[in-house]
């Protein structure tokens, strides 16, 4: 069993940065750093989507074409703990994040592919 916390959240104008924060912790003998992670998103009304992930051995990531060049996601495995760079925020990033992770993922970008979810943390942007 995985729980993750997120954390880093709130209000921040457009343009501005913000950074989400995941941490991670397991009953099991083994760390997190064997597993892949990600992020989703889910704006009200819509539905849940991809934004970033990262293999567990930290070099493969993938992005959300809505999301390159401006957001960054990296892991610290030594603290079981994710991140998410948000910079040059919009009013459209304005979301519930949702950190992710599972032992091995085929399609990133699915949400079925993933097995642990956090319960998410609230991120506007105001213009």
């Amino acid at each position: 069993q995985v729980q993750l916390v997120e954390s880093g959240g709130g209000l921040v104008q457009a343009g501005n940065s913000l950074m989400l924060s995941c941490t991670a912790s397991t009953a099991s003998e083994y760390t997190l750093s064997g597993y892949d992670m990600g992020w989703f998103r889910q704006a009200p009304g819509k539905e849940r989507e991809f934004v970033a992930s990262i293999k567990w051995i930290g070099v493969e990531r993938d992005y959300a074409d809505s999301v390159k060049g401006r957001f960054t996601i990296s892991r610290d495995n030594a603290k079981d703990t994710l991140y998410l760079q948000m910079n040059h925020l919009k009013p459209e990033d304005t979301a519930v994040y949702f950190c992710v992770a599972d032992p091995w993922v085929r399609t990133v970008q699915l949400t079925s592919g993933w097995r642990y979810w956090g319960q998410g943390a609230q991120v506007t942007v105001s213009l």
